[in-house]
This record gives C-alpha cells, structure tokens and sequence, in this order.
C-alpha cells in the first residue's frame, strides 16, 4: 500500500511572516499522515487575493523548509486548491487551518476538495496573527512583554486595526496569547545530546524568528557531522535594554515557541543570562559558541559577553550570508503601514460577506433555493 501523503496548501496568511501560529498549523497537519507536502503561493498569486505580502516568496519558500516538520515545500503552488494539485502530487488530502481562505471574488479556496472529501481541518492557534505582529511593530508600545491585560492603547488598536465597517470576522483580529507546558512540549524535540555529537551554544532574541535566522542556525548546523545546537533565548527586559524601542516584537514564551519548531535547533534555554559563563559552558558541556556578524553589544558592567567562550577558545563569528533584520522587516511594515491596513479590510470583508451568505443559505428551508 502507498504511503500516505497529503498536502498543507497554505494557511490564510500565505505563510507571510512566518510564526509559531503557522508552524502549529503544520505540526498538527504532519501528525495526521507519515508525508507532508507544503505548498507556497507567489508574490503575484498573494497580492491579487490578499494583498501585498512582507516577505519575498523565495524567503518565504526557505522559512517553510526550515519548519521541523515540513518534509517538501512546492514553490508558486496554485491559490486555489484542486483534485488535480493533490493527484500530481499523489497526495491523499489537504489540511488547512479551521479558518477560511477566500479568493480575490470571495470563493471558498478549497471548496472542490472539501466536496471531494479530501479536505480535513486543524485548530487554529490562539493568541498570534500577521495583523497582530503588525500592530506590535506599528505602535511603539511596549504592552505585549507581559501576559497582563493589553494597555487600553492596544487595545484600541486591536479593535480597530483595518477593521472594515461591517464588524469583525471571527477568522480575523487580536486575541491574547497563553503559553502552557503542554505547548512546549508539543514543539520541543525531547532529545538530549548523544556521544559524539557536538553540542553548539547560541543566544540572542530571535525576534519576529525570520530568514536571516534560518541562514545563521544554516551556517551553524553546518559547522559539525553531527551537531546538536542549543539556543539561549533572553529575557524580554535584557533584549529591550540592548534593543531599546518596542524590542522585543514578540515576548519570550512567543520567541520559544518560534525557535522550537526550526529544524537545526536541537533545545532552548528559556531566559538565558545574557554572558555565555563558565558555568553554562559547564552545565551543557558546550563545545563550540557561534555568534553572527552582528555587533556583540557589552553587559550591563561593560564587560565582553563572549569572555568566557573566547578565553576557552571555543568562539566563532559566522557570517550568514543574510543582511535580514528584525528592524528591516519592522521598517518594511511601516513603510506599507496603509496598504496593510487596506488589505486587512478587505480580507474581512470578503470573510463576513462569506459568513452572511452561509448563513443565509442555512435559514433556508431544505430544498429551496432562490
């Protein structure tokens, strides 16, 4: 018997700003069948139906690969989903998120597969969304470090963020993120390092986790026949005292989650001290420390963070090859601030002109039509 394969077409943001909403989407997906194929729109197929994406498709193809449970990425996959895509690509069904995809004329993107049987559904992940990240980017505040309530400026926000005049889509908007054990272990892999593996420190943000990222833990995971790559993630306080503004986008538990689910990352330190110290060199038997090009910015006393791993001679600077930054996306974001706003009204639009007709179709009796 053939094993099964099944694609994920895409979720309702296209896989624009990848986050750990979209990489639970896929967990869950990989978790229903033994293969997962995961398919990418273009740039040109996004902003005919949705708008104009932040990321270019071939950054967005390598995001996707880079998701620990992805086996094979189809770049410029078709926006609308049909037997024929699953048959080429001998795939049993598609899943997709328990929101809903539109065309540019508001159709239901996989209506043909879902008549066919061949569709089948995963729980979207509460508390993250593009529209959400956005907004984190755009005001300037620093509300979402904590799990407190949203200050009554975001709030604000997330009420009315490209929210078109007819309401509020339930697919579409702000809701507040709670991080539980059970999510940790979900996305973390559970495995400790093995003789002969060599265990490779890193530490940083990891905000907004995006290519140049990807290309760094590339870099890194190539450094060894068998690495196992630990990440110190810092916490919010420390990134914002060396990032200063709104930095951190994303708060610690957010970040975790993000950096769990790329394949080169073997675990995280959740909270690690800023100073790669003797004793975490120690404690993890760390045998190689890499840092990016970037500026290695000094410790609250002014002393070197890297000391410790460059008295040892056990130090590397790598170059990614990627000038990616988080303040370059964040720039991106501003730059477009109205077309984004303007393509989340549309979305919403079509959602709630969608539900509408559902429900209208629904209040009919059995049988009759218009």
């Amino acid at each position: 018997m053939a094993r099964p394969r099944f694609e994920d077409k895409g979720s309702r943001t296209s896989y624009d700003m990848v986050h750990y909403g979209h990489s639970n989407q896929l967990r869950q997906a990989r978790a229903m069948g033994d293969y997962l194929i995961v398919g990418v729109h273009t740039d040109e197929e996004i902003a005919k139906h949705k708008g104009p994406p932040v990321f270019t498709q071939e950054e967005r193809y390598k995001m996707v690969q880079a998701i620990k449970w992805v086996d094979e990425v189809v770049p410029a996959a078709p926006y609308v989903t049909t037997l024929e895509t699953l048959d080429k690509f001998n795939c049993d069904f598609c899943v997709h998120g328990n929101d809903i995809t539109l065309t540019v004329d508001g159709r239901d993107t996989y209506e043909e597969v879902k008549q066919a049987g061949r569709y089948r559904e995963c729980k979207r992940t509460q508390g993250v969304s593009t529209t959400d990240l956005v907004g984190r980017m755009l005001l300037v505040t620093k509300a979402h470090h904590s799990s407190q309530e949203m200050s009554s400026e975001y709030r604000e926000y997330a009420d009315s963020f490209g929210k078109c005049p007819g309401g509020q889509s339930p697919w579409t908007g702000v809701s507040q993120f709670l991080q539980t054990s059970q999510k940790i272990i979900q996305f973390a892999s559970g495995k400790e390092p093995q003789p002969g593996e060599t265990v490779i420190y890193v530490a940083g943000a990891f905000d907004l986790f995006h290519i140049g990222h990807v290309d760094f833990l590339e870099e890194v995971h190539k450094l060894a026949k068998r690495p196992y790559i630990i990440a110190g993630l810092h916490f919010d306080q420390e990134v914002n005292r060396y990032k200063g503004k709104n930095y951190p986008i994303m708060n610690l538990h957010e970040r975790t989650l993000s950096v769990l689910a790329c394949r080169y990352v073997s675990e995280v330190v959740i909270g690690a001290p800023y100073s790669v110290t003797a004793e975490l060199l120690s404690h993890f038997k760390v045998d190689l420390v890499c840092h990016g090009k970037t500026e290695i910015v000094p410790d609250r006393d002014g002393s070197d963070p890297y000391q410790e791993p460059k008295r040892r001679g056990i130090f590397r600077q790598i170059d990614s090859g990627s000038d990616l930054t988080t303040d370059l996306i964040v720039q991106r974001i501003i730059k477009n601030r109205l077309e984004y706003e303007a393509r989340n009204q549309k979305k919403e639009a079509k959602e709630l002109a969608f539900l509408e007709a559902m429900r209208h179709q629904e209040a009919q009796p059995a049988g009759e039509t218009d």
